[in-house]
């Protein structure tokens, strides 16, 4: 059975877009951290980060630096943070999440936001890169 990733990135379920290549698709978390928290997946399903073939996990790190380059020029914080955690989806993603203060990335306080201002922000992401 899919997971819910595998159905984004096949169009099944919409999300926010932020960026895609043949092995990577990074999209905006709908129950952000912070204002443009990215979530990047592989194309490939694989449910742990070290069970990723050597290539395919350091395209994974390659293509979540480019994505939190590109967060940089755009969204307002002190730093981008990544975590791997790996329990809610069995589904490898790294988190990249806009970081001002240590509680911004522990997955206690999340931010709500209109559909307008998720496209706008995984918009302006895509632009940069």
């Amino acid at each position: 059975m899919s997971t819910i990733f595998t159905k984004i990135i096949n169009g099944e379920i919409p999300s926010y877009k932020v960026a895609e290549n043949e092995n990577f698709y990074a999209f905006l978390d709908i129950n952000p951290n912070a204002r443009g928290h990215t979530l990047v997946v592989p194309k490939k399903e694989v449910n742990r980060l070290f069970d990723l073939d050597e290539d395919l996990y350091n395209g994974l790190m390659s293509f979540s630096r480019e994505i939190a380059k590109s967060m940089e020029k755009v969204i307002k914080c002190d730093r981008i943070g990544m975590a791997v955690i790996g329990l809610e989806v069995p589904h490898v993603h790294v988190h990249l999440i806009p970081l001002n203060e240590m509680e911004d990335i522990q997955f206690t306080k999340k931010v709500k936001m209109e559909p307008h201002e998720f496209d706008a922000i995984a918009k302006s992401i895509a632009y940069k890169m």
